[in-house]
């Protein structure tokens, strides 16, 4: 088992037959050296950077960083989408040759602040174990809603099922062939439409097979929203909780906000070395 990240000039990501592998491609390197300071604090080495440019492979061998040279081309669907996520795209390519192997994969962008050992809190009983967007219990587990359409008279009301996305940029993939599968799949249509790969990714895990469509028949968990935590959440709810409520983060993913390594700065002030106004300058939301 591993933890990778996959990076260019600025990104990160940890690696074992459990693997972790870092995305975030094109963040500026003091992203990247928060990122990797908080993971070299830990005493899990299960853990690589993917380099897919020569720049970072140089400072990871510079640095003594656990790497992995794989340069990748951006296919022409993904050209003027930005760095980010254009290179982001390629990492589902990449992940399947881990899983080829018989490596299960933690992947982890580098605007991630990790706290604890992330193996010690995956609870594998599924394929994909990922981070959601959602902020609270209904939003990121599931919630039933309800639809009114007056014209069809009694039977007007009806309900849906619903949920926010889960987040490409956090996830534990099960070596298997659905897995397999579901990469493959993923990675073709990001080479071959113009789509973001979240969307293909979420598209892909969560559309019903139907018609001539079928689907990659994974399982999959939700992470805990308050350990595997995304930045809405952090700066939104969990700050403003009694301290006695606040569960102690295992991941920090500061996706909702642009002025991430202020906000990583912060939360390990807070959360590691206890400074518990760290975080009172931020604004819930974008500064």
């Amino acid at each position: 088992e591993i933890a990778v990240r996959l990076t260019a000039s600025g990104r990160l990501a940890p690696c074992n037959p459990y693997t972790r592998q870092d995305t975030n491609i094109r963040l500026p390197l003091h992203i990247l050296i928060h990122h990797s300071q908080s993971l070299q604090r830990l005493p899990f080495k299960n853990w690589m950077v993917v380099a897919i440019d020569e720049q970072l492979r140089d400072y990871c061998k510079e640095k003594g960083i656990n790497h992995y040279y794989r340069p990748v081309v951006i296919p022409g669907t993904q050209a003027n989408t930005g760095d980010n996520h254009a290179i982001s795209a390629m990492k589902f390519e990449i992940l399947e040759e881990f899983l080829q192997l018989g490596w299960d994969v933690l992947l982890s962008d580098v605007d991630i602040i990790t706290v604890q050992n992330p193996f010690d809190f995956l609870v594998r009983d599924s394929d994909v174990e990922g981070m959601s967007d959602g902020y609270d219990a209904s939003t990121a587990y599931g919630e039933i809603y309800g639809v009114d359409d007056a014209s069809m008279g009694w039977s007007r009301y009806a309900q849906g099922h619903k949920h926010m996305a889960l987040n490409s940029g956090l996830f534990w993939l099960k070596a298997n062939a659905r897995t397999i599968r579901l990469m493959q799949r993923i990675a073709k249509r990001v080479n071959t439409e113009r789509q973001w790969d979240q969307s293909v990714y979420n598209q892909e895990i969560f559309n019903l097979a139907h018609g001539e469509y079928t689907s990659p028949q994974v399982s999959v968990r939700v992470m805990d929203i308050y350990l595997f935590i995304n930045s809405k959440t952090l700066f939104k709810y969990v700050r403003k909780l009694p301290l006695d409520q606040q569960k102690l983060p295992v991941m920090m993913h500061m996706n909702y906000h642009p002025e991430k390594t202020e906000r990583m700065k912060a939360a390990l002030k807070y959360f590691v070395e206890g400074d518990k106004k760290a975080l009172d300058a931020f604004p819930d939301g974008s500064m």
